[in-house]
Parts: C-alpha cells; sequence; structure tokens
C-alpha cells in the first residue's frame, strides 16, 4: 500500500510539469516535474518490489518537493494555488513518508 502515494505523486507532477511548460514555456518546471515524478516512480516501483530504500527515496523526494513549494509560496504570498497544492502534497507525503520509514527501520 505505500507504493500507492509514489505513484500517483509520480503522475501529478509529470503532468503538471508538462503543464506548466506548455503553458509558460518553463524548462525548469519541466525538467522538475519530468526528474522528480520519474524519481517517484522509481521509489514506488521499489517499495512495491519491497526492495531496499524505496521509502528512503521517497521521503527524500518529499522532503525535496515541500522544499521547493516554500519559496513559491512566500513569493506569491499564499494567494496561488498551485504553490499552495505543492506545499501540501510535500507536507503529507514528508508526513506519511517518514512515519513509513520509522516504521520500518524501528518497528513503531
Amino acid at each position: 500500500m505505500a507504493e500507492h502515494p509514489s505513484f500517483t505523486l509520480a503522475g501529478l507532477l509529470a503532468v503538471g510539469g508538462t503543464a506548466g511548460f506548455i503553458r509558460t514555456g518553463s524548462r525548469p518546471s519541466l525538467i522538475a516535474g519530468l526528474g522528480l515524478g520519474a524519481s517517484y516512480a522509481y521509489a514506488g516501483y521499489l517499495i512495491k518490489g519491497n526492495k531496499d530504500y524505496g521509502t528512503e527515496l521517497a521521503l527524500g523526494n518529499s522532503i525535496l518537493l515541500l522544499g521547493s513549494a516554500v519559496p513559491r509560496v512566500i513569493k506569491t504570498k499564499a494567494r496561488a494555488p498551485v504553490p499552495l497544492g505543492l506545499l501540501a502534497a510535500g507536507a503529507l507525503a514528508t508526513f506519511y513518508y517518514q512515519m513509513k520509514v520509522r516504521e520500518f527501520r524501528f518497528g513503531v
């Protein structure tokens, strides 16, 4: 079950990055969306196969997503929906995957 958020975020980030590129011509959006989406997809693959470091990779991706959203939210003064959505997704994914990492590592 822990792979579902990774696969969902992989799809959403890839589509969002592509949409940002089509709408505004932003290459960083395309590169970040596809790159982070691919990394989430790989993390989901590792988690689904019960392989090592899948949840750790998903947690790292989530922290990266959260960290990239904070400056955007500050810049837009929390008025734009896309940065707020990225912030919420990053925060929820970070919380979820840190719980999973702790659960797998320490049995808590």
